[in-house]
């Protein structure tokens, strides 16, 4: 470790910029956040830093530096393009053990400016050394969307309730799962979503409990998105990274699943067709039963809870149970495979509205509206639809639909081994006899298909020429 992170309270603190250019101005920016006194030496102050001074009472000088500028400066930064004036102010402030900074010489810096994620007071400094801010600052960016603002909302209330909770709790063990409890659980959730006043009043309620190992559990119904741990919002993330248990189903990629936290138990409740190996009423009686037990509970789930997900039917049953929840969206398989497929949903030439259909019902019948589903310059997405394809492409032929209109099945879309098979309503049931393309998959009706040859991406197609269709009789 070349450099020892340290955090220097600057607050009414004098500081020496030697600079008054566009750079200088950066640090001039961070060294006033910090509450610092600022004094500027340079033979020329752009506006933009002499207006900041102006507003933090700065001070700026017009000349030539010279080492009786340090007298009584705690910190040394030295922003110019001119090397032999920054080598005078690094051995100037060395010989008087006043830390410097040389912007863009590490060789001359005694300390270091981090790339900085603030959530005052929660502050995080990412440093490299000075052998790669670059690389620094790229991090910095994947933290800054990794933590939300609200963490210095929570840290502001944390602190308010610090003196009181040390009063309450007599161990540091106490205290530490009482933070944690906090810090994790359904307070920070609140926080994370504005609602600051019901925190407090959950904090001021869990510090009066008698029980200080007391914990209420909560459930959060995530999506987990069509596949690809990328599209994952970064709320599903935070929560599957803090999750004590997580109940997944057979529609969550191992590779999303590798994104929940490391010690949480993985409790695999997934449904394929005839065979389900936690019943809906069973995953239901989990969910309340942990979160009884003070668990975080994750429901995740493929693509969204809401759309053909069942999230209304085990939100029903934590309702009754009083049990708080919290529900997370994700990109449902229809945005996402008619995206990774190159087919859009929705296109003035071609469709101005979009339907989404389950191919099977509760009853496992297909009995849908679908004179609903034949209209003109509208695309039909059907979900679980797989088994039922020979059935639902007679049905819309009967009802209307051209023979001849484009539809396509996209088998694992986003995933590595992603398939598009494209055809029309009398052909794509004999294309897939032959391809036998494997769920989950989707199938797309509508004129939009026509747009893949075009605007295909992403994985791989099925080609149709090289598999010989047969009209469905009808």
């Amino acid at each position: 470790m070349d450099y020892l992170p340290l955090f220097f309270k600057l607050t009414k603190q004098n500081v020496l910029l030697v600079g008054g250019g566009n750079v200088a101005l950066r640090k001039a920016r961070l060294l006033c956040r910090s509450g610092a006194d600022v004094t500027v030496i340079s033979h020329h102050v752009c506006e933009e830093l002499q207006q900041l001074l102006d507003e933090n009472n700065g001070l700026s000088i017009t000349g030539e530096y010279h080492a009786g500028l340090l007298e009584g400066k705690i910190l040394t930064i030295a922003a110019t393009d001119d090397d032999d004036l920054n080598e005078r102010v690094h051995y100037d402030s060395v010989e008087r053990n006043i830390p410097v900074n040389v912007v863009d010489n590490p060789k001359l810096c005694t300390f270091v400016f981090p790339a900085i994620v603030d959530r005052s007071p929660v502050v995080i400094g990412i440093s490299s050394g000075g052998s790669a801010p670059v690389l620094a600052r790229l991090l910095r960016a994947r933290l800054e969307t990794w933590i939300p603002k609200s963490y210095g909302k929570l840290a502001s209330i944390a602190n308010h309730f610090r003196d009181r909770v040390k009063a309450k709790f007599s161990t540091v063990d106490q205290r530490r799962i009482f933070w944690e409890n906090v810090l994790q659980g359904q307070i920070a959730e609140k926080v994370f979503t504005g609602r600051e006043a019901e925190a407090t009043q959950l904090i001021e309620e869990k510090i009066a409990h008698e029980d200080p190992d007391h914990q209420t559990g909560e459930v959060y119904l995530v999506g987990g998105g069509p596949g690809d741990p990328e599209l994952l919002t970064f709320k599903a993330l935070r929560l599957m990274q803090q999750a004590d248990i997580v109940l997944y189903d057979a529609l969550v990629s191992e590779a999303v699943l590798d994104l929940c936290r490391r010690d949480a138990d993985l409790v695999f409740v997934g449904k394929k067709r005839d065979n389900h190996t936690v019943p809906q009423e069973g995953i239901n009686e989990l969910l309340v039963k942990h979160a009884q037990l003070g668990k975080r509970v994750v429901r995740l789930k493929g693509g969204d809870p809401f759309i053909f997900g069942r999230g209304g039917e085990e939100l029903e049953t934590l309702k009754a149970n009083n049990i708080p929840f919290q529900v997370v969206p994700g990109i449902t398989a229809a945005s996402a495979c008619s995206t990774y497929s190159g087919i859009p949903l929705t296109h003035r030439n071609y469709a101005q509205s979009v339907k989404f259909v389950t191919g099977q019902l509760k009853n496992r019948t297909t009995d849908l509206n679908f004179d609903e589903l034949v209209h003109p310059n509208q695309t039909v997405v059907f979900y679980m639809g797989l088994h039922t394809l020979p059935t639902l492409s007679q049905k819309l032929i009967e009802h209307g639909k051209p023979g001849d209109t484009p539809a396509a099945i996209v088998s694992r879309g986003t995933s590595a081994d992603q398939k598009v098979l494209t055809g029309t309503l009398e052909t794509l049931s004999s294309l897939q006899e032959q391809a036998q393309l494997p769920a989950p998959a989707l199938i797309i009706v509508g004129e939009v298909v026509s747009l893949h040859e075009n605007l295909s991406w992403f994985g791989d197609e099925v080609i149709a020429q090289n598999l010989s269709p047969v009209k469905a009789e009808h």
